[in-house]
């Protein structure tokens, strides 16, 4: 039964107005990624934590973090996340455990697996026992250690850190804030050379293109006593992978690169998926026999394998290496046999090596059967017993690094459990349809958004009276939070998941007040039409007087002669250049909304506010760029703190500039604060969508980057310096108007000297700015 937030009424009066209003933003995200127990417990956990009296930023965190920990590794590990902070509550302050809260799916992201969830908050809660100064340096900066370092690597990195800054407090902190020398040596020494997390995507590709069928991995850590040891293994339908690999180098002085080690063992646990079955037997069968078998069933998948992708054999075959320092022994004979079952050109005197190549080599055509195994392991196990060879089944293992240990096979199916919702899968089907199959087949017209399967119809479905479905139910489109980072300028790193971002629909006014806008301003559109005018032309240009044109001007060849012929000095310039002149430009103008904009303009007669003269001037520009036929669009934004940054979008790209996008420009409204940086992403991250050349971002602002939450002034200036440093990365053009006339000394640093202009005057705004785009974009 879907689960409305409707039903939590009392538990939003409880958690108060930010926070609940932080909870609607982000309870679409939520529903998606929850079942409804899950939903109920994220609910009143949320709920809990305010009950703790330790301040709204701790529940904040926990709202917006908990479901992108939910989507990346299931909703048990918001269980473990809510459960490791109350353990923590009383042994630190609420500042670290919101930021836990924040860096959660930092972590989950990397780490990918409950498990090694599970040993990451264990591992936070050892070091709060030993060394509880260390935990929010460790956190700001867990991105870049979860960038080198696998869990295990962190474990010991910050152990180290612990044992040797034990009674030095300072040095610690500067530790485990990556601050000195011996941090950063450390990190270095226990980073590994692939992580699994930044492999896995196309581990999961590479297996589709193989087999044509979907594959899950999942990272494991031999660093932990739960594990067992490094060595890949498969738990029905998860394969799990070491969650790094170090480059190998081979006896004989060749290297394979730990990607090339993934891929091995990937291919290798998903041929037994496509071709291995449980051993029936397997409760009668001695370690010894388990142990053949599985060398027998190794090679008949890999073969197998082969047979349809001969390739693999060029992958698998270098990492079978044969230690001749493990002698006669049963570790160095699996060895051996896994070699000459896979190598033909590979020779072995051992008289089981022997017998092993020839049953197997004579059963090639019966690789299909799926008992092939077992009958070969069996017989190879009897000749054994004769030589009276000791097996320890602790010991005695094959030292392959890309096979897996065949647990598989052994599996009791009554221990299976049933398929689970795998971390990131939707729970809800969108289903994408025609009017007519909407009209014919449609069952429940008014369906909630958290139903099992829901229906999209591209246009308005209205009913028999006129009136559409969406209008009637009162139910707008709900948009998802974006989560973008921020950058802190003194630690110089990112801070992961750091904003929070709502698009939210616009208010409507009276469309009317911009036809108006539109109507007191023909003067300045009379004089805007040349400009207007000059950059429409597209076409073939023909440009003269260029010195290595297409074609020769006679004109001015004939002109250069006679210059020649008089003694003076020719113009070389004689050739006609013939180009393709195009207009590929998108521009979004993005308006700050903040508070500031409602102050009444100084030098206007008619007591009209900044927010007027922003309106004003979007209508007149929306207006030329209609007659240019650029595409645009019109945003603006405003912010509460960094979990409630509001994105409004007037106009977009593909609407078109109607009485609609009118009466929402019309409806603009002037409150709270600034967070420029995470508007210039989102806005940036809307424009590269667009297949234009070039893309421009206007910026119309009236004062600098401030929120309620951020004390030092230049927090922010710098977070929206790096944003447009990122935009101009991503080929998008960024240029701010700025009405704040002390706007100079901190503008030029956030856009670059030559890509602002403050305007002095602020009551030209309306006569300046579709001229400033004009000159832009000539």
């Amino acid at each position: 039964m879907a689960i409305q937030l409707a039903e939590y009424q009392d538990v939003l009066d409880e958690l108060g107005e930010h926070a609940g209003a932080v909870l609607e933003g982000a309870w679409h995200e939520a529903a998606r990624v929850f079942s409804p127990r899950g939903l109920d417990a994220y609910i009143r956990g949320a709920a809990g934590l305010k009950a703790l009296g330790r301040g709204t930023d701790l529940v904040v965190s926990f709202i917006e973090g908990a479901p992108l920990v939910a989507r990346e590794i299931g909703e048990q590990a918001v269980a473990e996340l809510l459960s490791a902070a109350i353990k923590m509550y009383s042994k630190t302050s609420a500042g670290v455990l919101a930021l836990l809260f924040s860096t959660a799916p930092t972590a989950a992201a990397r780490l990918g697996e409950l498990e090694l969830f599970k040993g990451y908050l264990s591992l936070l809660d050892q070091l709060l026992a030993q060394a509880p100064r260390a935990i929010r340096p460790l956190l700001e900066n867990l991105d870049v250690l979860f960038g080198h370092l696998t869990l295990g690597g962190l474990r010991r990195w910050a152990l180290w850190g612990i044992s040797a800054h034990r009674h030095d407090f300072a040095a610690q902190a500067r530790y485990f804030a990556l601050q000195s020398d011996d941090a950063l040596a450390v990190m270095k020494k226990e980073q590994r050379g692939v992580l699994f997390v930044d492999v896995q995507r196309r581990l999961v590709l590479y297996l589709r293109s193989l087999w044509a069928r979907d594959f899950f991995l999942r990272p494991t850590s031999g660093d932990f006593e739960t594990r067992e040891g490094y060595q890949p293994y498969i738990e029905q339908p998860f394969i799990h992978l070491p969650d790094a690999f170090d480059d190998l180098t081979l006896p004989a002085g060749e290297r394979i690169a730990g990607l090339a080690i993934y891929r091995a063992a990937a291919a290798h646990a998903a041929a037994h998926q496509v071709y291995s079955r449980r051993d029936p037997g397997a409760a009668d069968r001695s370690p010894l026999e388990r142990a053949l078998i599985g060398a027998f069933e190794d090679a008949r998948v890999e073969a197998l394998a082969v047979r349809a992708f001969p390739g693999l054999r060029l992958i698998w075959q270098p990492l079978l290496c044969v230690d001749a320092e493990r002698g006669d022994g049963w570790g160095g004979l699996l060895d051996r046999i896994a070699r000459a079952l896979l190598d033909p050109d590979y020779r072995d005197s051992h008289p089981l090596v022997e017998q092993a190549r020839t049953a197997f080599s004579a059963a090639a055509g019966r690789l299909e059967e799926t008992d092939l195994a077992q009958a070969l392991g069996l017989a190879l196990a009897e000749s054994a017993r004769a030589l009276e060879l000791p097996f320890n089944p602790r010991t005695d293992q094959p030292s392959c690094l890309y096979r897996d240990d065949n647990r598989h096979l052994w599996a009791d199916p009554d221990d299976a459990q049933d398929l689970v919702l795998l971390p990131g899968q939707s729970r809800q089907v969108r289903k994408y349809v025609s009017l007519m199959e909407m009209l014919n087949t449609l069952d429940v017209e008014t369906a909630g958004d958290d139903a099992e399967e829901v229906w999209v119809l591209a246009s308005e479905l209205f009913d028999d009276d006129g009136v559409s479905f969406n209008e009637r139910e009162g139910k707008e489109p709900i948009s998802s939070p974006f989560h973008y980072h921020e950058w802190d300028y003194q630690t110089q790193l990112e801070r992961p998941n750091w904003a929070t971002l709502l698009e939210k629909r616009p208010k409507r006014g009276d469309p009317a007040r911009i036809d108006a806008v539109v109507e007191q301003h023909q003067p300045l559109i009379r004089r805007l039409k040349f400009l207007i005018e000059a950059v429409q032309p597209q076409g073939v240009i023909r440009q003269r007087r260029v010195e290595d044109g297409d074609e020769i001007d006679l004109n001015a060849a004939v002109r250069a002669l006679v210059d020649i012929r008089l003694g003076l000095q020719p113009d070389t310039r004689i050739g006609i250049r013939t180009r393709l002149q195009v207009r590929d430009l998108s521009v979004l103008l993005l308006i700050d909304l903040s508070e500031s904009t409602n102050d009444p303009v100084r030098e206007s007669a008619d007591a009209r506010t900044v927010l007027d003269l922003a309106r004003e001037a979007a209508a007149l520009l929306a207006d030329a760029l209609g007659k240019i036929g650029d595409p645009f669009a019109i945003h603006g934004f405003d912010s509460n703190g960094r979990h409630d940054v509001e994105y409004f979008r007037f106009k977009d790209f593909d609407a078109p500039y109607d009485d609609t996008a009118r009466a929402r420009l019309a409806g603009m409204t002037g409150q709270l604060s600034t967070r420029m940086g995470t508007a210039l992403r989102h806005a940036g991250t809307l424009l590269a969508r667009r297949p234009s050349h070039q893309r421009l971002l206007l910026v119309l602002t009236d004062g600098e980057p401030a929120d309620n939450d951020v004390r030092d002034p230049q927090y922010l200036r710098q977070d929206a310096r790096k944003a447009v440093e990122e935009l101009h990365r991503r080929g998008i053009q960024t240029f701010c108007v700025s009405l704040d006339p002390a706007a100079d000394d901190y503008v030029s640093r956030i856009f670059g000297a030559r890509n602002y202009m403050v305007l002095d005057q602020v009551a030209r705004l309306p006569e300046k700015l579709p001229a400033l785009y004009l000159s832009l974009t000539r």
